[in-house]
């Protein structure tokens, strides 16, 4: 089913593609080179392309046209990654006007071609400006044609792929975004072509697209009608019965989570998943790891934002959990660099809300956390909220949060205004800071309070070199702080009840402060069970074996023959 080494030969014509595509290769003034010139430059390119990537390339083609896609999953998350690194690691893929000849120029799959060559330009080597026009030009030609035809189009693409699509489509946006903010470091020349070319990834534009696919697939109204039992058939339509409509629209929920979030609309982000069960452990999101992950960091990142630290760490507790249990399984895949480097971001984020706001997280992670940052943590318990503290807390953010951008471009006739501007990135930061410095008081109060039962207010304001008047406003502060809104539904996001979130509380009567500690039991019955669970099956997978060898060398040759012959069929 699989073919590394394709058997099957190239059918294609270089000779009628070089007279094809002869005149592709303009010069800029619009003046043409010397026609056989052109032909030679044509046909040498299309034999430049190595015969295992033109035999692939055929072989993804005819998958494509067939929607077997299966073998398309696999030539997209296994070869074409392996023939990237074997031949394209430091260098483009092939023009997509020589591959035209080896698909006899398909338009539609030259346009998924063209993504996956602007793509890996983007992770490879460094993209020009008139690259980042193209492939947003390219975008706009994918996704018009999917939007905007008759009836659903007949394509059919893997789960991954359809991901990667919309995840690239994001990530595009950003990274230009970010480059065309930083006027400082651009040429005149590529002001002016970034003042003429403004409509290009527009904010507008790339929300634009995220809807539309969300309404042309109906995928609010599935998920809706799936959750209380209705005939989600009806409620699909006729585009969202498709799974490529389907897909689209529900990674495009996601890529809204993401966009919301660079933004810096925190609420928003988490009210566009007021259809997606995130304690369905089957929901749609859990068929690509990258996007299991990614909705996760958002999500713990956004509650982070906002100042619900208990919501944010059970976020990423769940999350890496699950990232470590299944870590081995994706080691050789195309997502294993996208979910390892979240993961570390969650670690760095999970220290931040652990930090302020202490409670009880699973073991195996609260371990890796003490590994990674222990030294961090330190610093924040000891600073008691000064300079060693904002300046620990800057680090880790700066490290874990993601990319923001400005919705509009720089005012491109006021440079220096421009420049001067502050970046997203230190904003929400500034934001941050803001409401962490509030909360630093919790860890340094919770250090000494659990350390007694009494304690009086004086003593305690000695130890802490402060004003007895100061210390009760920190106390007062402190109540306040350790009760946030927790989240009771995997399905409201936002909305909660407001509960305390730490397992130290204590009342002030006059100048003595009583100290009550609420010890919450290690269940040890449930991880007994678990791992006698475990243990069983090994045992038994040990017997089961040990009894096919013992009956594979009791058997006559004949019966060895047939189980053989048998075995190969």
């Amino acid at each position: 089913m699989y073919q590394e080494n394709y058997e099957d030969e190239f059918v294609g014509n270089i000779d009628v593609v070089a007279d094809t595509y002869a005149n592709v290769n303009e010069i800029e003034d619009g003046e043409m080179e010397d026609e056989e010139l052109l032909m030679q430059q044509a046909q040498a390119g299309v034999q430049a392309i190595p015969e295992q990537v033109r035999r692939f390339l055929g072989h993804l083609y005819r998958n494509l046209k067939n929607s077997t896609v299966n073998d398309l999953a696999y030539n997209y998350e296994n070869q074409f990654v392996r023939l990237s690194d074997k031949y394209y690691a430091k260098a483009p893929w092939p023009e997509p006007q020589f591959v035209a000849a080896l698909v006899g120029d398909d338009g539609l799959f030259l346009t998924l071609y063209r993504e996956l060559y602007y793509r890996h330009i983007y992770s490879r080597l460094h993209p020009s400006l008139e690259t980042r026009f193209r492939s947003f030009e390219n975008y706009c030609d994918l996704f018009n044609y999917i939007l905007n035809s008759d009836g659903p189009i007949e394509l059919e693409l893997p789960n991954q792929w359809l991901w990667d699509i919309v995840d690239e489509f994001i990530y595009q946006f950003q990274s230009y975004c970010s480059h065309r903010s930083r006027v400082a470091k651009r040429s005149p020349e590529e002001i002016e072509l970034l003042k003429e070319n403004s409509q290009v990834w527009n904010t507008y534009s790339v929300l634009n697209v995220l809807y539309s696919l969300i309404q042309k697939s109906n995928i609010n109204q599935q998920l809706l009608v799936s959750r209380e039992g209705g005939d989600v058939i009806e409620a699909a339509g006729e585009f969202g019965t498709r799974p490529l409509y389907k897909m689209l629209g529900y990674f495009s929920i996601i890529g809204l989570v993401r966009v919301h979030c660079m933004l810096g609309d925190y609420t928003l982000a988490l009210q566009t998943l007021e259809n997606i069960d995130l304690g369905n452990s089957r929901g749609l999101f859990t068929r690509v790891t990258a996007c299991h992950v990614t909705i996760y960091y958002y999500v713990g990142f956004a509650y982070m934002m906002m100042g619900r630290y208990a919501d944010a760490m059970q976020a990423f507790v769940h999350i890496l959990t699950f990232v470590t249990r299944t870590k081995h399984y994706h080691q050789r895949s195309l997502q294993y660099d996208t979910v390892n480097k979240k993961a570390e971001q969650m670690y760095a984020l999970l220290a931040i809300s652990v930090s302020l706001s202490p409670s009880r997280v699973d073991d195996l992670i609260q371990t890796q956390v003490r590994e990674k940052y222990g030294d961090q943590l330190h610093k924040l318990q000891r600073s008691g909220g000064g300079d060693e503290a904002i300046s620990v807390l800057t680090e880790l953010y700066r490290y874990a949060c993601p990319k923001f951008i400005m919705p509009n471009p720089p005012n491109y006739d006021e440079l220096e205004a421009a420049v001067e501007a502050m970046e997203p990135q230190d904003y929400q930061l500034k934001c941050f800071l803001r409401e962490a410095c509030l909360q630093l008081v919790v860890p340094t109060l919770r250090s000494f309070l659990k350390l007694y039962n009494t304690m009086g207010l004086e003593q305690l304001s000695t130890f802490l070199d402060i004003d007895a008047a100061e210390l009760r406003n920190q106390l007062m502060v402190y109540k306040q702080r350790c009760r946030q809104v927790r989240c009771t539904s995997g399905t409201d996001l936002l909305n909660g009840e407001v509960t305390p979130t730490t397992d130290l509380d204590f009342a002030l009567q006059d100048n003595l402060i009583i100290i009550a500690e609420s010890r919450v039991g290690r269940r040890y019955a449930d991880w007994f069970i678990r791992n006698a669970n475990k243990m069983q099956d090994l045992i038994n997978n040990l017997e089961n074996r040990q009894k096919a060898a013992i009956a594979g060398a009791g058997k006559p040759n004949g019966e060895e023959a047939a189980a053989t012959t048998t075995a190969a069929a």
